[in-house]
Parts: structure tokens; sequence; C-alpha cells
């Protein structure tokens, strides 16, 4: 149990500005945020509640050290926990509802149909759309933690088949078990980016101008 304590790691990472000079590592961080910036700003246009870049550069962060982090030895990744990961999912999808009903809740319920829907088809969309947007916590959350899952169960089944190989086929499966581990890289910060911009998108589905009913 103690190695949920990882998570609170990344916190030792954030405040280094404060007592350090500039390094290497302040200066990529500047980098990641300042592009992280950028993509949330074309997301979210002119509409842009204060504060709420700010949330996903946090959330991404935070997805994206967990996943590091787990791939060290002997450290339980907290993002491949299904507990963790809806945690994160549910709570932003929540709040998008809420003031979707308070604000716009004619426009949410028109926003079942799409515009040209035939008529007979107009309660299986507005079903099939009502699903969809149920289900988009549990879909971000399935989708980050499998991926961590099974990058995590490869290694560990191809590193057990070591005992019994040859020196040939050894060296072969350390070379398999080093790319792979390259893919769990570049795997950790892919679904840390996934989950930040499928967040954002669901949010300016919400708080665009044609939705917004205090702007009709």
């Amino acid at each position: 149990m103690l190695n949920w304590l990882s998570i609170l790691i990344v916190i030792f990472y954030f405040p280094q500005i404060y007592w350090l000079i500039n390094s290497q590592i302040s200066k990529s961080f500047l980098k990641i945020i300042f592009f992280l910036k950028k993509e949330l700003l074309v997301i979210f246009g002119e509409i842009n509640i204060q504060g709420t870049i700010f949330l996903y550069i946090r959330i991404f962060f935070f997805i994206i050290f967990s996943n590091f982090i787990g791939l060290f030895p002997y450290i339980f990744t907290s993002t491949s926990h299904i507990s963790l990961t809806l945690t994160l999912a549910l709570p932003l999808w929540l709040g998008r509802i809420i003031i979707s009903i308070i604000f716009q809740y004619n426009n949410l319920f028109a926003h079942l149909v799409p515009v040209g829907t035939p008529r007979f088809l107009i309660p299986v969309i507005v079903v099939i759309e009502s699903v969809r947007n149920i289900i988009r916590p549990l879909t971000l959350s399935i989708r980050l933690a499998a991926n961590i899952v099974a990058g995590h169960l490869l290694l560990t089944l191809l590193g057990s088949q070591g005992a019994n190989l040859s020196f040939i086929n050894l060296i072969v499966l350390f070379i398999s078990l080093y790319l792979l581990l390259l893919l769990e890289v570049a795997v950790a910060c892919i679904q840390s980016y996934v989950f930040t911009i499928l967040n954002s998108l669901y949010l300016n589905e919400l708080i665009s101008n044609k939705f917004n009913k205090t702007i009709i």
C-alpha cells in the first residue's frame, strides 16, 4: 500500500524554480507548459474560463509523472488502477454535465439530435448520443489504465522467460525488452496527452457560443 505514496513524488518536481536557477529541467518543463497552453488555447478559442488551462496542465503532469514512476522496479503504477483514472475523469465529466444542465439545458437536449437526422431515427439517435455522453469518463479511464497495464504485462511476461533461454536468445530478449521499454516511455507521454486533450475537447463542446443559453 505504500506504493501509492509514489504519487507524491511528483510534488518535488514543481517548486524547484523557487530555490534553483533556471536549469535544463526547468526549461524543459516550461517548453512543455507553453506547448500545452498553445494547444489548449486553440481548443477553447475565445471562450476560456479562467484557470481551466492551468487545471488541465496540472492533470497532464500528474499523469505523465505517475506513468514514468511506474516504469521503475518495485513501484506500483497508480495510473494502471481504474480507481485512480476514474477519479480523474469522473469529476471533470460531472462538472461539465452540471454546467450544461444549469446554463444550457435546452441546447443540451437539442444537441442529442444532429441536424438533418431523419425523424424515424430520432429515438435511436437520442439513445446513442446519451450513452455516448454517459460512458465518456469510463472510456477515458479504461483507455489510460488498459494501455499502461498492457505494456507492464508484456514486460513482465518477457522478462520472466530469461532463465530458460540460451545466451543468444537472451541477447535477443534483452534487445526486445529495451525496445519495449522505449515504447512504454512513448505510451506514458501519449496517453497523458490524449487524456488531457480529450477532456478539454469534451469541455469545449459544452461552453461554445452556439450552446450558451446566456448569450441566446
